[in-house]
């Protein structure tokens, strides 16, 4: 079916900053205009809707499609239908390879896998089986490496975009949940920060060792929350910049800043409830926080480290991106 579109107020212009919201208690993806912080374009029809990723131009949008088993291609600008691919299982969240050439998505299917997408035609390329099921998909920013989470297999899988076969893996004792990315000067990446479950903090990960070097657990704030589904802290990302890294925390309602590299806490922000899910615009000036438990997204100045606006979406919103659209 093709989705029907939305269309609200401000116009879209060349350069635009956009933050796609899926809802994944609901069946439309939000798309908020960062000038205005407003909802100016929805995605309906897509039932379930998971992650999302972008073409690197920003002209398209990918989303994977629980209900449908299926990858969604749309048009950035006005969010039509452009085709859709099956997947082999159960989706969840999915990545984009550096040239945009294919689309990685967690299949939570047992017993686990990385599906391949070739973004051009839209079809399923490659199944690459996995030690539980997939929950993430991560690209390192330098593009050089495919990452894979799983929850259920407590595993971390390190995959060749070249070969599309796995690198390396790293065991945990959780289940792994988001994953931040920390570079070197030359761009290739130093540490990951991996989020588990039940635990509120994350677990620093040295890349090229493979060594797990310390854990970092979030300090506690008054009038906090509750842990949902076993990820009290699931949301987390690194400024543009590098100097800083962000954290979600659901039992404090609220985002940890810490410093880089350091790992020092700098502040704290209260969001909306069960804060779920993070990205940045592209000038680290903003960050956008899905707000599970109370079905909006917290918009924080980070200069000044203080929500500037609360934005109601629809229903459990959780992954989110940001795409600046041509």
């Amino acid at each position: 079916m093709i989705p029907r579109l939305l269309l609200l107020s401000l116009p879209l212009v060349a350069g635009s900053v956009r933050v796609w919201q899926t809802n994944s208690a609901g069946d439309e993806v939000d798309v908020i205009d960062s000038a205005s912080n407003k909802i100016v374009l929805k995605v309906k029809d897509i039932e379930v809707p998971h992650g999302v990723a972008f073409s690197p131009d920003g002209t398209r949008a990918y989303i994977s499609c629980e209900a449908e088993k299926t990858l969604w291609a749309t048009d950035a600008r006005t969010g039509k239908l452009l085709g859709k691919a099956p997947l082999s299982g159960h989706p969840n969240n999915i990545s984009i390879s550096k040239d945009g050439k294919h689309v990685f998505v967690a299949i939570v299917t047992q017993p686990g896998a990385v599906d391949v997408i070739d973004a051009a035609n839209m079809t399923l390329v490659k199944t690459i089986r996995t030690k539980g099921g997939v929950h993430n998909t991560y690209v390192t920013p330098d593009g050089k490496w495919v990452i894979a989470g799983s929850i259920v297999g407590k595993m971390l899988t390190v995959i060749d975009p070249n070969t599309l076969e796995i690198a390396w893996e790293k065991p945990f004792d959780l289940g792994v949940r988001p994953i931040a990315f920390e570079q070197n000067p030359d761009g290739s990446t130093r540490r990951l920060f991996v989020q588990l479950s039940g635990f509120d903090g994350f677990a620093v990960l040295n890349f090229a060792t493979h060594e797990e070097e310390r854990r970092v657990r979030n300090p506690s704030e008054p009038g906090g929350g509750h842990a949902e589904g076993g990820a009290p802290s699931h949301g987390i990302g690194v400024m543009p910049g590098g100097k800083e890294l962000w954290v979600n925390s659901s039992p404090n309602n609220g985002i940890f800043v810490y410093s880089l590299p350091d790992l020092k806490v700098l502040g704290y922000v209260k969001t909306g409830e069960v804060p779920d899910w993070v990205t940045f615009t592209p000038d680290g000036k903003r960050i956008y926080v899905a707000n599970s438990g109370s079905n909006s997204v917290s918009v924080i100045d980070t200069a000044s480290r203080k929500e500037i606006a609360r934005v109601p979406v629809g229903e459990v919103p959780k992954r989110n991106g940001t795409v600046v659209t041509p």
